[in-house]
């Protein structure tokens, strides 16, 4: 016997009904996404140092932090290593995990373990991974040199950095090749994060202000970064979002592409429900609502309702890694 056709037994869920359907109608979208890509297309609308080599479809894939935090990281770096994806929106917690995880991996727990044993030991628990917080020590002597360099060239050169370019920074100065910021930086992925200041790093800057440039702070200015999303989904040909989990890095990317009257391809992965009005609830027929995924999109938007550490492996492996495999024979 060959044994188990994994392939096969993908193919087999687009008639097994409920979210296993919903997953083969990710596939073909995420599918539709890549040959869209390969359309020429040139970019107008970009300066010379924002723009990338233009794509038939521009990608778009958010993450919550969560997600880099767990094992999923390794295949996020898959797609930004190798330059499948266009534009990243991630929160605070997903840029550091990502960095922390360049000094020392985290830990396998469990869901029950108590809060006051971990705290005394100084671990700390998401989910069932644990990450000790001398991990995040280390990250805060990383950061914080880069924190210094960019008040120097404000003060200097009047410069005011963007959280898109304090990541650039990031990722160039970590150099690990385990490190999706590191990809990012190399393959001119813009990497945003609204929220920059909610974790660690917002920290970093806190303290730097009140301790180093009392009255006269490092500053941080987001509405570089909106313009620069917005613009980029604006100068689309075609635009695809690939949303992993909700809230933040969900709205971000389709608020953006609300600048094109919607994106033309849709895949939402996440466990919200509709019925609180969440952000990360909200079905892909609330946003044509807004204009943010078009009336008249090509193919109608999925959403699988699915815990994405489980499916996102399987939905690249039937994607974009077998049309990577087919474009490097």
């Amino acid at each position: 016997p060959s044994g188990v056709d994994y392939s096969k037994l993908l193919d087999a869920y687009a008639t097994t009904g409920f979210q296993a359907t919903n997953f083969a109608a990710a596939v073909s979208m995420i599918n539709s996404m890549i040959e869209a890509r390969k359309e020429p297309y040139t970019r107008t609308g970009l300066s010379e140092e924002e723009a990338r080599p233009a794509k038939g479809c521009t990608i778009f894939l958010g993450v919550t932090s969560n997600l880099v935090s767990s094992g999923l990281r390794e295949t996020i770096k898959f797609l930004v290593k190798n330059d499948l994806v266009d534009v990243l929106v991630m929160t605070c917690g997903g840029i550091e995990e990502d960095i922390m995880k360049c000094f020392a991996p985290h830990q396998i727990g469990d869901f029950e373990m108590r809060g006051t044993v971990l705290r005394e030991k100084g671990l700390n628990r998401i989910g069932n991974i644990i990450v000790p917080s001398a991990t995040y020590l280390t990250m805060d002597n990383f950061v914080d040199p880069i924190l210094d360099e960019i008040y120097t060239r404000q003060k200097e050169k009047g410069e005011i950095c963007s959280p898109s370019k304090l990541i650039a920074k990031l990722g160039e100065n970590i150099g690990n090749p385990d490190s999706i910021l590191y990809w990012a930086w190399k393959n001119r992925i813009p990497v945003f994060c609204p929220a920059i200041t909610d974790g660690s790093i917002g920290d970093n800057i806190y303290f730097n202000n009140t301790t180093k440039h009392i009255g006269d702070p490092i500053i941080m200015d987001i509405a570089q970064d909106v313009s620069l999303i917005d613009r980029i989904a604006g100068t689309a040909q075609k635009t695809g979002m690939l949303v992993l989990g909700g809230g933040l890095v969900k709205h971000h990317i389709c608020n953006a592409n609300l600048t094109r009257n919607g994106a033309d391809f849709v895949v939402y992965i996440n466990t919200g429900q509709q019925f609180d009005g969440s952000d990360a609830g909200a079905t892909p027929d609330e946003a044509v609502s807004w204009g943010k995924i078009k009336s008249d999109a090509p193919k109608k938007p999925v959403k699988v309702f699915a815990e994405a550490t489980l499916i996102f492996p399987l939905l690249v492996a039937k994607t974009f890694a077998e049309d990577f495999s087919k474009t490097k024979k």
